[in-house]
């Protein structure tokens, strides 16, 4: 059985206390509340607790006080703050002191109840990042690595295989599932570590060009070719040259990494005299390279000796368990690069998330993380902002298809209202019926009527 939680619940009033601690305690939390805020502070030691819940406004030390205090002891603690005259002022006060969420007196014990949900799955993933991280820089020393799907997890066993062994792998997979990444881990785990790891993208030069940034040229090779130049090979000697999109090499280059591969020497362009250099090989490829050596435009001889070892990065849609984990990660890289304050996913758009199949993979939700977050007004990243970027499941979707409303964000929230409003009268105002049929939980409800402003005779 999973250890309870352990929340500390301060406020000078006795019957929020026992009103709060009951609602915690019946849902399953360790709780032990306090009504003098010093004590509280004085008991509270980092590791001993999981969250805290504190009142503002309190004789002696109070709510802002507390918050420092705590958070002094424990920075990655969450504290929600609660308060009956909530100001944009004070929210802006604990926030910037690092309270995890502010909530308004008198509220629903749903809505606390959502609230803690929230902060405490907040800091589980961010924990099962960290563990992550530290995992893979004990390995690695690469922490940009995020997931614990089983096929993550196969993937970084072979990579841990192959590391040490100065071999040619040729790494597999759709575009956007964070091939480079592989290429890059392989390397800084290898006895190769300390020299340069250099990359270049094979489709995005033409072949004259490709040719000369990774083999070189000699002065006058060619028009322009005023002095000699090395290449990436050269550049990359003792270390490991990465060789993204292999498919796109061109059949003449095609040919001289062959030799270089055979022999450990190739000519830079316009010379005659071999250079000899000592590089590990690690390629990626999006395309059919079999195809293509079956069709012809890709040599059969060098495909063998790019894929001596073949890792397979599986697509997002096969690790939906990693997407959480993802999320958390990059809204905490927007947070820090734009100074944002955003705490994470709603319920809603999560769920959206993890169905949308994602065909641009992980590179397709950093851009939607990031483009939600530039469009988001409140503290959690909506469904309607997130809509904006993946498509909705399809019965929200053919519900707004035919809204002549044109604000798309509006036309969601109508669309909820109508929704909401119909399942309280089909079933006389039951939240918990209605969020059966609905297949949500009956905090979210509660939380899209006080959204909503949906009154009791709207369905009654």
């Amino acid at each position: 059985m999973a250890e309870k939680k352990r929340i500390m619940l301060i406020d000078n009033e006795e019957g929020i206390c026992r009103m709060v601690e009951a609602v915690l305690l019946d849902s399953g939390y360790a709780v032990k509340s306090y009504t003098r805020s010093f004590e509280a502070v004085e008991e509270f030691k980092a590791g001993e607790w999981d969250l805290v819940i504190s009142d503002v406004k309190m004789p002696g030390v109070d709510g802002l006080e507390v918050l420092r205090q705590v958070k002094a002891k424990d920075p990655q603690i969450p504290v929600i703050m609660i308060t009956a005259y909530a100001t944009v002022d004070m929210s802006i006060q604990a926030l910037r002191r690092g309270a995890y969420d502010m909530l308004t007196k008198p509220f629903e014990p749903e809505e606390l109840l959502y609230r803690v949900k929230n902060a405490l799955l907040h800091t589980k993933l961010l924990e099962e990042n960290r563990e992550l991280r530290e995992e893979l820089a004990g390995k690695f020393r690469f922490d940009n690595i995020i997931g614990a799907s089983e096929g993550l997890k196969g993937v970084l066993e072979k990579v841990e295989k192959v590391a040490i062994r100065d071999t040619s792998v040729l790494i597999t997979g759709e575009s956007g599932t964070g091939k480079e990444l592989i290429a890059q881990a392989i390397h800084y785990n290898s006895p190769r570590h300390d020299r340069k790891f250099v990359a270049i993208n094979c489709g995005s030069l033409p072949e004259s060009l490709l040719e000369s940034e990774l083999f070189g040229y000699k002065k006058g090779a060619f028009t322009g070719a005023r002095e000699d130049r090395k290449g990436l090979l050269e550049a990359a000697d003792g270390g490991t040259l990465f060789l993204d999109e292999a498919g796109n090499l061109p059949m003449n280059v095609q040919k001289t990494l062959l030799r270089f591969l055979q022999e450990q020497e190739f000519h830079r362009i316009g010379d005659t005299t071999p250079v000899k250099v000592d590089v590990r090989i690690l390629s990626a490829t999006n395309a059919d390279l079999k195809g293509g050596v079956k069709g012809g435009s890709f040599r059969e001889d060098l495909y063998y000796r790019l894929n001596v070892v073949n890792i397979h990065m599986p697509p997002l849609r096969e690790r939906r368990e990693d997407i959480p984990l993802l999320a958390v990660h990059f809204i905490a890289v927007q947070n820090s690069k734009f100074g944002t304050r955003i705490k994470g996913l709603s319920h809603e758009a999560l769920e959206a998330f993890c169905a949308f199949e994602w065909p641009g993979n992980i590179r397709q939700l950093r851009n939607v993380i990031e483009a939600s977050i530039a469009m988001e007004s409140g503290e959690y990243l909506s469904l309607p902002v997130v809509a904006q970027f993946i498509d909705l499941p399809e019965e929200a979707s053919l519900e707004l298809a035919g809204s002549d409303e044109g604000d798309y964000t509006a036309a969601l929230a109508r669309f909820e209202t109508d929704y909401l409003k119909g399942l309280l009268r089909k079933y006389g105002g039951n939240v918990e019926q209605a969020a059966r049929e609905a297949g949500m939980n009956m905090a979210t409800i509660y939380r899209k009527i006080k959204k909503y402003g949906i009154r009791k005779e709207d369905y009654l």
